[in-house]
């Protein structure tokens, strides 16, 4: 639009142009001057050439009278428009003309209203009036000068305004002799208008700068009037600037306020109410920052930058995120100072406080998030670099404390990073937080390190001493405690310095360390004890192995067979004993090195009781079994008791009898095999009683035939049940073992006769068949015996 087009700004109703006004302010580019531009008004009479001289002087197009027409009212309301070619940017304000007979005698409402208006928002105030007004009493100036003197006192704070009055028409009169007169007029008026009781002494000085010009006719001396038009021009040239025309004005409201100032001042004139310039002042200074807030807090939170930083910071931790948050949150803050410098710095400075405040809560999640993953992450790293630092050798305490160190130094360099530049927030509490993760693990891996240091050496403290033990209990004699005593001590010391070694690099206190030491040197010692137990439960197997070994073998540990020569009786009080020895090294634990009368003990009461011939002695021997706990031995160590031992020896023996009575049984048949043949007598009375026998053998063939047939079977018989072999071991095992055989051995061969008597036969007589397949069958049988014997004596032999 043309930047000299002059806008309604108030109409004759009294109405506030406001779509009107924010085109025109876009129009001249008002909002970016800041405080750099002026306000000139015009009050004057109707038809006194306001809007001719406002042309002519700024260059604009107020709509001016036309004379050949009449006079007439012709500006209605409010007009502005922006002074062409005048920097800085200068808006000027054409009013309603007072003293108009169109609005008559209601003119003085607006009137006053409209001077107000123009006193609030002018800087400089141009009062255009007739050069013959001047020194006259009624003239049409004085109204016009108490209306405005008059409102002047419903501004709590007036401006320092410039008024400027214009002498229309000027005569032959010098300026210099109608100045004082003007002077002396507006003086005498300014003391006669009531004022406040504040500002019953102020001077006329303290609220107005008052300038007199004098201009030629317009219509008699155009010429003239443009030329001294054209040098009061000048003055409006750097207006504001100190030592302009307005250079010492008070309470300007920025230039993007102004549309909205004068609104709302217009609004309060119209509702008759005193005008507080500075409430208004402040009024307008937080609606406008405010808005100017809202809207930079709404650019922000559109701002790509910073949503890819909020999007970014939800997953990982941002490097640099503070370098690159805190520039983003100062050009928003730089933009709100850039557009509220020119207000009240208690309103621009609280608002800004406030939007700091809005843009610092939208963004702490977005910190806090950052500050936690560094956190998680920071102590993952700590993690890994502590392991590698383990597994690499180095000491558990040393490397706790580097990596600790270097990772709290890498999170204090972190939160560096991400604080924003315009926030305090402190992260003492999440370094704390970090802090006592960090030392919780290395509690954790500590006591983890601890516990596999304790339970590698105890599982060699088990391979060290388990089987040893368990070897030298198996073989028990009178050094088997002795040796276990030893092993224990030797194994518990390298167990002990291993582990002592191994504790140097954890820093603990000497109480702890040497309660490690000790405990595992207990270990050591609950290993033997708990092997010995073990073992002390499976004594009563372990003696029946060991008098198995020594009653069934001989000195070279060849078995033994009995020929008849061997001592049975020593040979198993030999095997007892030894076994009794066994039990005795089994009852007790012998770690501390005290003697004790264990052994005696049994001796006498399990194996010379049974020598013993005095009845007093034997119940005296077996009554010291008659207890639960061993004379001079702690229950602690007491493996078997008395009362236990004499159960296990009775069942001991109860369960070694049957292999001693198998050997009497075996030495028995062995001397029966080598004496086998009857004694010469007896032969001699075989052949005496049975000659009369022999003689009806002789007579009768048939009775050769079948004692031969007999002799066959019987052999077969004897073959199949292996018969020597059965009464190697007893008589009466042997008939025990023969009862079970014989039954099947005789079913077996008739079932062979059966199946050779069903086989076809070339004989048409049965009789002879049959006679014939028994022969077969006994020939074979025959045959197979003969096999088998030979198979059974080469076995013998072997």
């Amino acid at each position: 639009m043309d930047s000299a087009c002059s806008t309604q700004l108030i109409d004759g109703d009294g109405v506030f142009n406001v779509s009107g006004v924010d085109s025109f302010i876009k129009g001249v580019k008002l909002e970016q001057c800041g405080l750099s531009y002026a306000v000139v008004s015009i009050m004057g009479p109707q038809s006194s050439g306001k809007s001719t001289l406002l042309n002519n002087l700024f260059a604009t197009n107020f709509r001016e009278m036309d004379a050949f027409k009449g006079r007439s009212q012709t500006t209605k309301g409010i007009w502005v428009a922006r002074c062409a070619g005048i920097e800085p940017c200068t808006i000027v304000m054409d009013l309603e003309g007072t003293d108009g007979r169109e609005r008559g005698e209601d003119d003085t409402a607006f009137e006053k209203q409209s001077a107000l208006f123009a006193l609030a928002v002018s800087d400089i105030v141009l009062i255009n009036m007739w050069c013959h007004d001047i020194g006259r009493e009624q003239a049409a100036n004085k109204p016009l000068l108490k209306t405005v003197f008059q409102v002047m006192m419903r501004l709590f704070s007036p401006r320092k305004t410039i008024l400027m009055f214009v002498i229309r028409d000027k005569t032959r009169t010098p300026l210099e002799n109608l100045e004082p007169v003007l002077r002396e007029d507006i003086q005498k008026i300014w003391d006669s208008v009531p004022k406040p009781q504040a500002h019953k002494e102020t001077l006329l000085s303290e609220f107005f700068n008052v300038e007199v010009v004098a201009l030629s006719s317009y219509e008699e001396k155009e010429e003239q009037f443009k030329e001294q038009v054209a040098n009061l021009r000048q003055r409006f040239f750097h207006s504001v600037a100190p030592g302009g025309l307005a250079g010492d004005r008070r309470g300007v409201v920025p230039a993007n306020a102004f549309a909205f100032s004068a609104e709302q001042m217009w609004q309060v004139i119209k509702d008759n109410k005193d005008l507080d310039l500075p409430a208004h002042k402040v009024m307008v200074a937080t609606v406008r920052c405010e808005e100017i807030a809202n809207e930079k807090f709404s650019h922000f939170m559109e701002n790509e930058d910073w949503r890819q930083l909020e999007e970014a910071s939800q997953s990982a931790p941002v490097t640099g995120f503070g370098k690159k948050l805190s520039p983003i949150l100062q050009s928003c803050l730089s933009e709100y100072d850039t557009e509220a410098t020119y207000f009240d710095e208690g309103v621009r400075s609280s608002k800004r406080q406030q939007l700091q405040e809005k843009l610092l809560q939208l963004v702490q999640p977005a910190f806090q998030d950052v500050i936690g993953h560094l956190r998680s992450g920071t102590l993952e790293n700590f993690k890994e670099a502590f392991e590698k630092a383990l597994n690499a050798g180095e000491g558990f305490s040393s490397s706790a404390h580097s990596c600790a160190q270097s990772c709290m130094c890498q999170f204090d360099k972190g939160c560096e990073e991400a604080v924003i530049e315009q926030a305090n927030w402190d992260t003492s509490k999440t370094r704390e937080k970090l802090q006592r993760d960090i030392d919780a693990h290395i509690d954790s891996a500590r006591a983890a390190k601890l516990s596999e240091l304790t339970t590698l050496y105890q599982s060699k403290l088990n391979e060290a001493l388990a089987g040893p033990v368990e070897a030298l209990l198996d073989g028990a004699n009178d050094e088997t405690w002795p040796t276990i005593r030893k092993l224990l001590k030797r194994e518990a010391e390298l167990a002990v310095f291993g582990l002592s070694n191994a504790l140097s690099g954890f820093e603990m206190d000497e109480a702890t360390r040497n309660k490690m030491l000790t405990d595992l040197e207990n270990y050591a010692q609950g290993v033997v004890e708990g092997k010995a137990k073990e073992e002390a439960g499976r004594v009563l197997m372990r003696m029946k192995d060991r008098f198995a070994t020594i009653f069934s073998h001989d000195s070279d540990s060849m078995p033994r067979v009995w020929t008849g020569k061997e001592d049975i009786r020593a040979i198993t009080k030999m095997s007892r004993s030894a076994s009794l020895k066994l039990l005795s090294v089994m009852s007790v634990i012998r770690l501390d090195n005290e003697l004790d009368n264990v052994e005696k003990i049994l001796s006498l009461a399990l194996v010379d009781s049974t020598n013993n011939t005095s009845s007093s002695k034997s119940i005296t021997t077996a009554d010291s079994l008659a207890s639960s706990t061993w004379e001079q031995v702690a229950p602690t160590k007491t493996l078997i008791t008395p009362v236990q031992c004499k159960s296990l020896w009775r069942q001991f023996k109860n369960e070694t009898q049957y292999t001693v009575t198998q050997a009497i049984s075996a030495q028995e048949a062995n001397r029966r095999n080598n004496n086998w043949m009857p004694p010469p007598w007896a032969m001699v009375a075989l052949v005496v009683l049975g000659f009369n026998e022999f003689m009806t053998l002789l007579r009768n063939p048939l009775y050769i035939g079948f004692f031969f047939v007999v002799y066959l079977v019987a052999k077969a018989m004897w073959v199949q049940l292996d018969v020597s072999a059965e009464f190697r071991n007893g008589a009466l095992p042997g008939l025990i073992s023969l009862s079970t055989k014989l039954l099947p051995t005789v079913m077996n061969l008739l079932r062979k006769l059966a199946e050779q008597g069903q086989a076809p036969s070339a004989n048409s007589n049965p009789q002879q068949g049959t006679a014939s397949g028994v022969s077969s069958s006994v020939g074979s049988s025959s045959s197979s015996l003969n096999s088998t014997e030979t198979v059974s004596n080469s076995t013998k032999d072997d």
